[in-house]
């Protein structure tokens, strides 16, 4: 299976626009052969904070008719978003959507970072998913700094962990670059990070979002300006 990484610069709080993108980058990850696209943390908003705890427009369910057109682009896909939940705080959650456009499951980060746990509810169940005979893991990007979510994954027979993240630059660099691969060397799993490029709230995403092969050799990245999708061969 050819899995995308897939990496862009947000439009603040306009979830429309930022489909429009997503849309077109699953086009570019279908015409490379992708059968699955993966997004970076908050992909429909960027990291904005103030404005997803003040406007309940900023969140988006699975059958959220804004995501009609990504759903048809006719690729599987991996959307970071806030979401509603049964208490009065949304959470972050992961939508996964197959290329039929159908739900195959949803998660919800389960580790928040700073600012983040004033404005959402955490989640408390690990993310799994089958797709095309593989057994994926889901994670979002704090999520990737405790070992012990990963080696469950590990554990659970999963093949393929899937990350959508922010990393930033200055120190956000040296993270993305040993994290993902050191999940990919201790785990035995294909990793896959998709990371923003560009300001995304207060931070500047660094970029080069990835995929690495079990033991960590860097299979395939991208670079640190551009909106664009890298692809890669999965098991």
């Amino acid at each position: 299976m050819k899995i995308a990484a897939a990496q862009l610069t947000c439009v603040p709080g306009d979830v429309p626009a930022n489909v429009r993108q997503l849309v077109a980058l699953a086009g570019q990850a279908r015409e490379q052969g992708a059968e699955l696209v993966v997004f970076p943390e908050f992909a429909l908003t960027g990291y904005e904070l103030d404005l997803m705890a003040e406007d309940p427009g900023q969140w988006v369910t699975a059958d959220d008719a804004r995501l009609d057109a990504l759903k048809a682009t006719g690729i599987a896909t991996v959307v970071n978003c806030a979401v509603p939940t049964d208490g009065p705080r949304p959470a972050i959650g992961t939508l996964v959507h197959g290329a039929d456009g159908e739900l195959i499951t949803t998660y919800l980060k389960q580790h928040l970072y700073e600012n983040e746990r004033g404005v959402f509810s955490a989640g408390g169940q690990d993310g799994r998913f089958e797709l095309g005979g593989l057994r994926f893991a889901l994670a979002t990007c704090f999520d990737n700094h405790f070992p012990d979510l990963t080696a469950r994954a590990a554990a659970d027979g999963c093949q393929v962990h899937l990350a959508s993240s922010l990393y930033g630059t200055g120190d956000g660099v040296h993270e993305r670059a040993t994290v993902y691969p050191g999940i990919a060397r201790d785990s035995g799993m294909h990793v896959v990070l998709a990371n923003h490029v560009g300001p995304s709230g207060p931070w500047t995403g660094c970029g080069r979002s990835a995929l690495w092969a079990p033991g960590g050799t860097l299979l395939a990245e991208a670079d640190d300006r551009t909106t664009t999708v890298t692809v890669a061969d999965v098991l």
